[in-house]
């Protein structure tokens, strides 16, 4: 590791697994203290002791992120527990099982768009009077190739993944100047407990689909966690308003 994010301070949702998790331990590794937010408690703890393990600073948050007065809170204690915050990544997220609107009810479409995009909203806008306060900083969303395309979730999904990329962009615009950069990460089929069970269970033609990719597999974790300290660091800091594809070629063909 190379000391990208010595010094910074970081927060990430949705670190208890997956995605998240790889991404705590990866800003982690490369120097960052870290506040570990995921609504399971027991999850964000361990992945604050593997940080802790590695030699690295971490905290556990629980958190319910399409809850205002969770978030309040959680970004309270972040702050407190880190000294402020350098580095957002709003990574928690949940998936619809493909599901059309026919077979969407209200709830679940507010349950995914609370999470997904929601969520989003709530966590920014809590952080970034820290980040201002400090300076400026980044701020990394997930959104996905259903930001993009159709076939990449169910309705409730695709919107809300749509909205990410055009909340990121919006707030790249309206926060630049102020030194803070905003960008998005948009993965195809990443291999986690999470999408292992939707695709247990999707349909034939959306499976085929996704294991035709050039790439001819799935990422793993911690190759989305690269592209997230990319866009962390300052090796990115003309990139700004920008969704990154990294989806093994699923777009393409």
């Amino acid at each position: 590791m190379t000391g990208k994010l010595e010094g910074r301070k970081a927060v990430i949702t949705g670190a208890g697994s997956g995605m998240g998790r790889a991404i705590a331990v990866r800003f982690a590794a490369e120097g960052a203290a870290v506040a570990a937010l995921d609504l399971d408690r027991a999850a964000a703890e361990a992945t604050a002791s593997t940080i802790a393990q590695a030699g690295g600073s971490a905290h556990a948050v629980q958190v319910d992120v399409s809850n205002g007065a969770s978030v309040g809170a959680a970004i309270a204690q972040s702050v407190s527990a880190l000294g402020g915050i350098d580095v957002l990544a709003n990574i928690a997220g949940i998936l619809d099982g493909y599901a059309p609107i026919l077979d969407t009810s209200e709830e679940l479409w507010d349950r995914i768009l609370g999470v997904d995009l929601k969520g989003v909203f709530l966590v920014t806008k809590a952080a970034l009077p820290a980040m201002l306060e400090g300076g400026g900083g980044t701020i990394v969303n997930m959104a996905s190739i259903a930001g993009f395309v159709a076939r990449g979730g169910g309705v409730a999904y695709t919107s809300a993944k749509h909205g990410v990329i055009g909340l990121t962009k919006q707030m790249a615009a309206d926060y630049g100047l102020q030194g803070v950069r905003v960008n998005a990460i948009c993965p195809g089929a990443v291999e986690t407990a999470m999408t292992k069970r939707i695709l247990e269970e999707g349909e034939l033609a959306v499976i085929e689909s996704i294991n035709a990719v050039p790439a001819g597999r799935h990422a793993q974790p911690e190759e989305i966690a690269n592209l997230a300290l990319f866009l962390a660091n300052d090796e990115s800091s003309f990139v700004h308003g920008a969704a990154y594809v990294i989806d093994g070629g699923w777009t393409v063909v």
